[in-house]
C-alpha cells in the first residue's frame, strides 16, 4: 500500500501531466485517475488521525456504571475524656475489614472531619464543629476499633475538664435550664417572670404547655377572682 507521502507525489504528477494534455479523452482519464489518488489521499488521512488520537489517549472513556454509594452522617456518638485526650467513638459497622487509605480524619484547632469511604456499601462521616475547647490539631488521632472509630481529640489545655463536646451542646442545655425566681420578689410576680421566660426560651411542645395550663387556670377563676 502506498503512503500518503507516494500518493501525494502521484497526485501531483497527473496534475502536471493533465496541463499537458491537449486531447478530451487523455484529460478526462488524467482527471478520473487524479481524483482516485486525491479519494486515497483523504482515507490515509482519516486513518493516521484516528490512531494518532488512540496512541495519545484522547479517545473518549467507558463512564462508570459504579453505582453512588449512600452517606450515613453520624451525629449520636459516644465519648468520655481523659486529662489528655477528649474520645469520641463513631459507629460505623465493618470499618475494621477495610483498607486504611479507605479512612481520613481532618483536624483543626476546633473542629474534626472523620470519613470512612465504602464500608460494607456505604460512606460514613462524622464531622463535628465549634469543639467546646481548644485542641492541638498535629496531636490528635484516630484508631480503628471493631465496628467503630475512636477519635482522639488532644486537648490543648492539659487537665482540663470539658463539660460538653461542643459549645452548641452547651448552649441548648444552659437555655432550657429552668430560670431562678428572686427571693424578695412578691411570689406571683416572680413566678409570672418565670412562665413568661420559660415560655419564649422553650420549644413548641413547652410553648403548648404553658398555654394550656394558664388557659385552664383562668377558667377555674370566679368573676369576682377576675375583677
Amino acid at each position: 500500500m502506498a503512503s500518503t507521502s507516494d500518493l501525494r507525489l502521484d497526485a501531483e504528477e497527473l496534475r502536471k501531466l493533465l496541463a499537458l494534455a491537449e486531447r478530451k479523452r487523455v484529460k478526462d482519464l488524467l482527471t478520473i485517475e487524479l481524483r482516485k489518488v486525491e479519494t486515497e489521499i483523504t482515507a490515509h488521512v482519516e486513518r493516521e488521525a484516528a490512531a494518532a488520537n488512540q496512541t495519545s489517549g484522547t479517545a473518549p472513556k467507558p463512564v462508570s456504571t459504579k453505582p453512588r454509594l449512600p452517606t450515613v452522617d453520624i451525629k449520636n456518638y459516644a465519648w468520655d475524656q481523659s486529662e489528655k485526650f477528649m474520645k469520641i467513638y463513631a459507629t460505623a459497622p465493618g470499618v475494621q475489614d477495610v483498607p486504611k487509605e479507605q479512612i481520613t480524619c481532618n483536624f483543626t484547632e476546633r473542629s474534626f472531619n472523620l470519613r470512612c469511604s465504602d464500608v460494607k456499601g456505604k460512606n460514613y462521616t462524622c464531622e463535628v464543629v465549634h469543639l467546646m475547647e481548644p485542641i492541638s490539631p498535629q496531636d490528635s488521632l484516630f484508631k480503628v476499633k471493631t465496628d467503630m472509630v475512636l477519635v482522639m481529640l488532644k486537648k490543648k489545655e492539659t487537665g482540663k475538664t470539658w463539660p460538653y463536646v461542643t459549645v452548641t451542646e452547651k448552649k441548648v442545655k444552659d437555655k432550657h435550664k429552668t430560670p431562678a425566681m428572686d427571693k424578695d420578689a412578691d411570689p406571683n410576680e416572680g413566678l409570672m417572670t418565670m412562665m413568661k421566660q420559660m415560655y419564649e426560651d422553650g420549644d413548641d411542645e413547652m410553648k403548648r404547655t404553658i398555654a394550656k395550663a394558664w388557659t385552664e387556670s383562668r377558667g377555674k377563676q370566679g368573676p369576682g377572682d377576675m375583677l
